[in-house]
């Protein structure tokens, strides 16, 4: 083999190991993205999300029973297979105009830890989708914070339409009595 011959055939080699590592790299790219499902829903024109594993069932619109001197944003309770579950009105928690319960109008029942179950009642259930976590912004910093501030994880656009991220902890803790345990 000529000098020349066994430079082409080093080329060559070196081409076919920059192909190979730059397939490594765009496979360990592409291991490193991490999704996590959000169900969506609207409440006044808006479209929120929650995590998918806290969504316990989605419910059309019912009697609520109302429980006196409970908050403001707490509409009442109801029994749910015989499971008393607290029903959140989110209009009133994320200080909107109120709006009269249609046929789209559900409540999510979400799982808050291993011992409470709640509701939120919400305009529309939209769909689940997957968010690449790289992708989710944090809240802008603009809004106050008496408005859905406080309960944003972070923010994300999918398919071209702006969805909050809602973190129902910091949500129910700012309707939840303190108790001394």
């Amino acid at each position: 083999m000529g000098l020349e011959a066994a430079a082409e055939e080093l080329r060559m080699m070196e081409a076919v190991h920059q192909r190979q590592e730059d397939e490594r790299k765009r496979k360990s790219q592409q291991e490193e993205i991490v999704y996590h499902q959000w169900a969506t829903f609207r409440v006044d024109n808006e479209r929120y999300g929650v995590d998918v594993m806290r969504v316990k069932e989605v419910l059309r619109y019912s009697d609520i029973t109302p429980v006196p001197g409970s908050d403001r944003s707490i509409l009442g309770i109801l029994n749910l297979r015989g499971n008393v579950v607290t029903v959140i009105d989110t209009r009133t928690l994320f200080h909107l105009s109120p709006a009269e319960p249609d046929d789209a109008t559900r409540v999510i029942v979400v799982e808050l830890n291993e011992h409470e179950v709640i509701g939120l009642v919400v305009d529309s259930v939209d769909e689940v989708i997957n968010l690449p976590q790289n992708e989710v912004d944090r809240a802008p910093s603009a809004v106050n914070e008496e408005s859905t501030r406080r309960f944003v994880q972070g923010v994300c656009y999918h398919n071209k339409v702006l969805i909050i991220l809602l973190d129902l902890a910091k949500m129910l803790v700012s309707i939840t009595p303190d108790t001394d345990d």
